[in-house]
């Protein structure tokens, strides 16, 4: 079996110049219009974007399931598809791939005999964080469980990759964080994990890199930090009942304006003025100012405002 750590430091993931075109009746669908990207050994990278960008189709031809209509994909210096026959790459899916028949323990053992060298069951388990349901049938395990058992199974082959599909749907606050800590043993034992959340919180509180896809491109890609950071602005929140939102909205540098029974919610690039505003001539109180965060930067960068 080839450990992360033994192999050389090629590149886990190298994308060049990829598209990804499907035909739809007379016209053509241009689900990646071409992305670079370059994942170290070892990373932890959140891989985010609205329903439709692009994310499935490029995790897609990382798995070897569909080739690039143009460009190269590479994993770990191979074809996707030699890079999985060697073990190198496991896939952990939001639903299906379970025999609800079988036990935790049955479903891990079984599926370690279809490979020719695997890492102990017990020790999988153990990683997983499902020992103690070992003998628990799959059809009596809860979201969260299933979720983790998937997790064991690709911790089998010991894999230099490791792409995850919405981890922890299902999961407790103590099983996510759990999971985690798991996760971030592995990469720094060489284990490239690649995961798609809709948890904004998970991709910034775990994430060593963030990837933003949107129609097919990246618009993004950095530490979490930086990539709110793209976002300007901040939002002033406090409590005034009949406020004049178009006097607001009229001050210099305000880019929007809500108002949600006696709160209101200023979005603007100069906080300051806003604050002196409404502290001064208004009756406004409880007036508290956020940076943006995370979810602000999504929803700016890749244009998805539902």
């Amino acid at each position: 079996m080839t450990s992360p750590t033994t192999l050389t430091r090629v590149a886990a993931v190298r994308l060049d110049g990829v598209t990804k075109d499907f035909a739809n009746g007379k016209q053509t669908v241009h689900a990646v219009r071409g992305i670079d990207l370059e994942l170290q050994q070892g990373e932890i990278v959140a891989f985010l974007g609205p329903n439709g960008a692009g994310k499935t189709t490029t995790i897609d031809m990382i798995l070897g399931l569909s080739h690039p209509t143009t460009g190269t994909a590479r994993v770990l210096g191979l074809e996707p598809r030699q890079a999985i026959a060697r073990g190198l790459v496991s896939a952990v899916m939001q639903t299906g791939g379970l025999l609800k028949d079988l036990t935790v323990r049955e479903t891990v053992t079984y599926t370690a005999s279809l490979f020719a060298d695997t890492r102990p069951v017990a020790e999988v388990l153990e990683d997983a964080g499902i020992t103690d349901i070992a003998d628990r049938k799959v059809q009596k395990c809860s979201g969260g469980e299933q979720q983790r058992l998937r997790f064991a199974m690709a911790l089998l082959s010991d894999p230099a990759l490791l792409l995850l599909d919405e981890p922890t749907t299902g999961m407790d606050v103590e099983g996510r964080r759990a999971f985690w800590s798991a996760i971030r043993r592995d990469a720094e034992q060489g284990r490239t994990v690649l995961f798609a959340t809709h948890y904004l919180e998970e991709a910034d509180q775990y994430a060593d890199r963030i990837v933003l896809i949107s129609h097919g491109r990246i618009v993004a890609d950095g530490t979490g930090s930086e990539i709110k950071a793209l976002t300007s602005g901040r939002t002033i929140r406090a409590t005034l009942p009949d406020a004049d939102t178009d006097a607001i909205a009229a001050l210099d540098g305000v880019t929007g304006v809500e108002v949600r029974g006696d709160a209101l919610l200023v979005h603007a690039k100069d906080s300051d003025t806003v604050a002196r505003h409404l502290l001064t001539r208004t009756v406004a109180r409880d007036l508290e100012i956020t940076s943006h965060g995370l979810e602000d930067a999504f929803i700016s960068l890749t244009g998805d405002h539902r």
